[in-house]
C-alpha cells in the first residue's frame, strides 16, 4: 500500500517538493510575481511547497504566499494542523514572525560597562 507521509515544519528530513532552481526564483521573484512563477504546478505539490518554506525562517513569507494559492483542504490534507494555520495566516496580510526579534518590550538594555552612577561614586 502507497501511504502519503503527513508533512510537518518539525521534520528537519523534509525534502523540498520542486527543484532548488524554482525555490530561487520564488526568493527573488517580487511577491507579486509569485502565482505566475507556480502556475503549471499542481496544487498538492504547492501546498506541500509551502510548509517546506514556511519552516524555514528566512522563507516564511514566501511560504504564506504560496499557501494563498491553494485551498484549505489542500493545506490541510498536506500538513494537517500545520495546513490549517498556513491557510489562516494566507488570508490576511502577512506579519513578519516576532520570535528572536529585539522589540525592547519593556525590557532594560544590558550594558557590560556598568551604569554610569556607579562609576561616577567610584571615582569621587
Amino acid at each position: 500500500m502507497n501511504r502519503a507521509r503527513s508533512l510537518s515544519i518539525d521534520d528537519p528530513a523534509l525534502d523540498c517538493p520542486v527543484p532548488s532552481e524554482t525555490v530561487g526564483r520564488l526568493v527573488k521573484a517580487h511577491p507579486d510575481a509569485v502565482p505566475l512563477l507556480l502556475d503549471g504546478i499542481p496544487e498538492a505539490t504547492r501546498a506541500r511547497l509551502a510548509v517546506w518554506l514556511y519552516g524555514r525562517s528566512h522563507t516564511h513569507e514566501i511560504g504564506v504566499r504560496v499557501a494563498a494559492t491553494c485551498e484549505g483542504a489542500t493545506l490541510r490534507r498536506a500538513a494537517g494542523l500545520v495546513g490549517n494555520v498556513l491557510y489562516d495566516l494566507s488570508r490576511r496580510p502577512y506579519t513578519a514572525p516576532s520570535h528572536g526579534m529585539n522589540g525592547g518590550g519593556g525590557r532594560r538594555q544590558v550594558s557590560l560597562g556598568g551604569s554610569r552612577s556607579t562609576t561616577a561614586h567610584a571615582v569621587a
